[in-house]
């Protein structure tokens, strides 16, 4: 991958609206589960060819409605996030890496339950454009694949027939759009 000339300057503020933060891992070893965080935020910054991103998903705004009790015991259960005493999950850059064709590398801290470990996603990002409104706005879409135990999300059940309940690897999807800041 070859580095691109830097396409950014500035900060740029995560659009919620336009963002997604997802998670995805097999149950029951016969389908995928997929879930979002409703409430995110976050900025990217880009001083010269140094870029740092910062985001953040508030564990609570989980996409998880029906039933309640699965809902609560996925969220503030302490086998897995345990909202009340880790009510965010957060990441910061270390590196980001754009290629001239549109490829995009970030690595950074992953911090889940007061746990931060070194994950690398990978993707793509569009140039920054001028929306309708004469703001600036680009995109940045990555895919990392996590084991979540080592962030201590190590609940699980054997199935009868054999097999674990829920996977160990979590495959985390981010779809940011990001908004230049005057």
């Amino acid at each position: 991958m070859a580095t691109a000339t830097q396409p950014f300057t500035g900060t740029y503020d995560i659009d919620p609206v336009h963002s997604t933060v997802q998670f995805a891992v097999t149950h029951l070893t016969v389908s995928t589960f997929r879930a979002a965080f409703a409430d995110i935020g976050g900025w990217l910054a880009a001083d010269g060819d140094a870029i740092v991103l910062d985001a953040q998903a508030l564990v609570e705004s989980v996409s998880i409605v029906e039933p309640p009790e699965f809902r609560d015991h996925i969220v503030n259960g302490s086998d897995f996030f345990g909202a009340e005493t880790h009510p965010t999950i957060t990441f910061r850059s270390t590196s980001v890496q754009l290629s001239d064709d549109g490829d995009a590398t970030v690595s950074g801290e992953l911090k889940i339950r007061d746990l931060s470990r070194s994950v690398t996603a990978t993707g793509t990002y569009r140039l920054p454009t001028e929306d309708p409104f004469g703001n600036q706005r680009a995109g940045l879409e990555l895919v990392t694949t996590i084991d979540r135990r080592g962030w201590g999300l190590d609940w699980q059940a054997e199935l009868p027939g054999g097999g674990e309940a829920v996977g160990w690897e979590v495959e985390i999807s981010v779809h940011l759009e990001l908004i230049k800041t005057p």
